[in-house]
């Protein structure tokens, strides 16, 4: 009877969790580390302070959770792509791709980044779980590259830190910007058309830069 009983527990206790999680993200997304207040996050939680601290040590420990599980929601999309292992073009197309829609779909996350590069990486060098989630991607990205330059497809002087840095720049300057550009353009960004335009140019960027001095057959895949 007790074992029967602990399971629904469990996953109300998780759903708590998920709960203060979700709730936090926006805490933080939308006034960074220092102005997110603990008060506002459990009011609404709908529960006590005391009952968050059950959950996290402390507002830091909260923070760092968040994003924690911002940094696995984008391992977990990686993890979904199906690459085909013998076609690098291709496969960084799918990549890449994916890395758009990725940021496309998930401001908070971008927010994020961009409040704790205020406090330079204070709270997620804390974090040895991210460093863990971030490295299939880089291996992926590096394994991509080497199996591209192998086949001759791909410029032999790739840096594999310049090219994923150009990645997310370009996958992401269009949505954290995109108010601001919107504006000074006169293009509305946020369209689902400008996205899918966005979504096809950004990998055309990274295939020609990769390719450039590959054969013409090739190069035009």
């Amino acid at each position: 009877m007790v074992a029967r009983l602990a399971a629904p527990r469990r996953r109300d206790a998780q759903r708590t969790r998920e709960r203060i999680l979700d709730i936090a993200m926006r805490e933080f997304a939308a006034r960074g580390y220092d102005g997110a207040r603990v008060d506002a996050i459990v009011a609404a939680c709908g529960m006590s302070k005391n009952l968050l601290y059950h959950y996290f040590a402390g507002k830091e420990a909260l923070f760092i959770e968040v994003m924690e599980r911002a940094y696995a929601a984008m391992r977990t999309r990686q993890n979904d792509i199906a690459l085909t292992g013998h076609d690098p073009v291709g496969d960084v197309r799918t990549l890449v791709t994916h890395m758009v829609q990725h940021f496309a779909e998930s401001p908070a996350f971008i927010s994020l980044l961009a409040h704790e590069n205020l406090y330079k990486a204070r709270h997620i060098r804390k974090s040895s779980a991210i460093e863990a989630m971030f490295n299939p991607l880089i291996g992926t990205l590096k394994r991509l590259i080497r199996q591209g330059q192998q086949q001759k497809v791909f410029r032999s002087d790739v840096d594999w830190v310049d090219l994923y840095i150009s990645i997310a720049g370009m996958a992401s300057y269009f949505i954290s910007n995109r108010h601001t550009l919107s504006t000074v353009l006169k293009v509305d960004l946020s369209t689902a058309a400008r996205l899918r335009k966005r979504m096809r140019h950004v990998p055309q960027m990274v295939i020609a830069y990769l390719c450039e001095g590959a054969t013409p057959a090739r190069r035009t895949r």
